[in-house]
């Protein structure tokens, strides 16, 4: 087993086969940048022969001088290696379909055919100076035999890596270790392995290869490719550290904020479950839990969220304790006594049985309440008008009432929900900043309701924030709605 491996990320090839996405190509060199900047070792940026716009895309990521070795894909076709090298590059991924269901039903060849146009395409590319890592498309359902002739054959050719892809994801990782120490027998460069997900076996097939010997990993960023995906930069990295002490050259650090950058640009989120970089991989709610953690971080935790760049959050719902109600008002800067705190964790789970969802700013004004605050309007909104259309800078104008002391203000934005926005921060003063902003269809349809939250701080301090939420049909004025909302109930905490 290798001491480290190299991360070869396929997140802008692959990863853009998921379907619906559909990357431009100042995306795509965004996440290169945020590849490089992570640490991987190869970028496959893309298939420069299946579009003008990738090969566009490729050749600026090309021009961009990054730390990654940057490769393209291409089929044992003269012309997809021509596409490669009109990119710039110098470094291929060149693979052929083994698989007798491939050869007979996709290819129409023999195997014998197959292998002399691997031979033909590696033969030229190396004669036009381009490195070649290989593959054998459906390695893992090729016959072993031939599939061992193949990595000979490519490997007389002069390839510098050849890659085993397990293409539609059918083995399983006692299976791809066998597989893998049996290729070593023939196998004379490094070997690597691309695994997809269909079983969800794909970081387990990953790990099962590298403790046969495999030297680098494809993977992509979230688990992105085609079907279920491919195997998760993330979990495959941190499992191969975690279980094995197998390093690689990645900043773990910036796994949380690669994450987010490309399920942004791509527009696949991040399910809540997901291990390392989901919502609720650091977020604990039972009050067992959360009185452990705040104790020590590893009696709930497999590490600390500050390795992969994310952080911990402590959410309040029916299994919340007092040690999490009490940390949670903390970060508030609220302090309260033993009483008071319990008659807030007996609201929370009252209302967390009643199906509602107990936010932080709800959390706050029922603290307030308790502290005895009047829970009064001290922000108002009293008039709105946003103007808006084609040719039309988009521009609002707001009217408010803070403490009984009404101003009006106006601004441009991007569009009417940030002119709306800006008007607001206008007339509140430049020390309000809004910290995030959520949009979601309550229900289908052109007519669907919104429901929208937002964030507020002052100051920019984590100590004076809070949360409003709202829901309507008209997506400005529900967006209005919650700030005000968040802008009263900040106003009407103690400072």
């Amino acid at each position: 087993m290798p001491s480290t491996v190299k991360v070869f990320d396929t997140t802008l090839r692959d990863g853009e086969q998921s379907p619906g996405i559909a990357l431009s190509c100042d995306d795509k060199v965004k996440i290169a940048q945020a590849l490089s900047e992570l640490g991987v070792d190869v970028i496959e940026a893309g298939f420069p022969v299946s579009s003008p716009g990738d090969q566009k895309a490729v050749k600026r990521i090309v021009d961009e001088g990054l730390n990654s070795r940057i490769c393209g894909l291409a089929r044992c076709s003269r012309k997809d290696v021509d596409a490669a090298i009109g990119c710039g590059l110098d470094y291929v991924h060149m693979f052929i379909a083994t698989s007798d269901i491939h050869l007979q039903h996709k290819l129409k060849l023999t195997r014998e055919a197959a292998k002399e146009k691997a031979v033909d395409a590696i033969e030229y590319a190396r004669q036009h100076g381009l490195a070649v890592e290989f593959s054998c498309e459906d390695a893992t359902r090729t016959e072993l035999g031939f599939l061992k002739e193949m990595h000979q054959a490519v490997q007389d050719a002069g390839v510098e890596v050849i890659n085993v892809p397990d293409t539609v994801g059918t083995i399983g990782p006692p299976a791809m270790q066998h597989l893998i120490r049996e290729l070593m027998t023939v196998t004379k460069v490094p070997l690597s392995v691309h695994c997809h997900d269909d079983f969800g076996l794909a970081v387990a097939n990953s790990h099962a290869a590298v403790r046969a010997g495999a030297r680098q990993v494809h993977v992509t960023v979230n688990g992105l490719g085609e079907r279920a995906g491919n195997a998760a930069l993330d979990e495959t990295v941190l499992g191969l550290m975690a279980f094995y002490e197998v390093g690689t050259n990645i900043d773990t650090r910036r796994i949380g904020p690669t994450s987010k950058l490309v399920s942004r640009l791509t527009g696949y989120a991040i399910p809540p479950t997901k291990a390392i970089v989901g919502a609720n991989a650091f977020a604990h709610e039972s009050g067992i839990h959360v009185h452990g953690v705040m104790g020590a971080p590893s009696t709930y935790e497999a590490f600390g969220p500050e390795l992969v760049g994310v952080q911990r959050n402590i959410v309040m719902g029916k299994h919340s304790g007092a040690h999490s109600v009490r940390s949670k008002l903390s970060d508030y800067g609220i302090e309260l006594g033993d009483a008071q705190i319990d008659q807030i964790v007996d609201k929370v789970k009252r209302l967390a049985d009643s199906g509602k969802e107990v936010d932080d700013a709800e959390l706050v004004a029922l603290a307030s309440h308790i502290l005895g605050e009047r829970e009064s309007k001290k922000v108002k909104l009293k008039e709105f008008a946003v103007f808006t259309g084609m040719n039309t800078t988009p521009t609002a104008v707001v009217s408010i009432e803070v403490n009984g002391d009404r101003k009006t203000g106006s601004a441009t934005g991007i569009g009417p929900v940030d002119a709306a926005l800006n008007a607001i921060k206008s007339v509140m003063g430049n020390d309000i900043h809004l910290v995030e902003y959520r949009l979601n269809a309550i229900t289908g349809g052109s007519d669907a309701l919104c429901e929208v939250s937002v964030r507020v701080s002052k100051d920019g301090g984590k100590n004076l924030m809070s949360v409003g939420k709202a829901i309507g049909s008209d997506i400005v004025q529900t967006s209005v709605d919650s700030t005000m909302e968040a802008l009263d109930r900040l106003y009407c905490r103690k400072e």
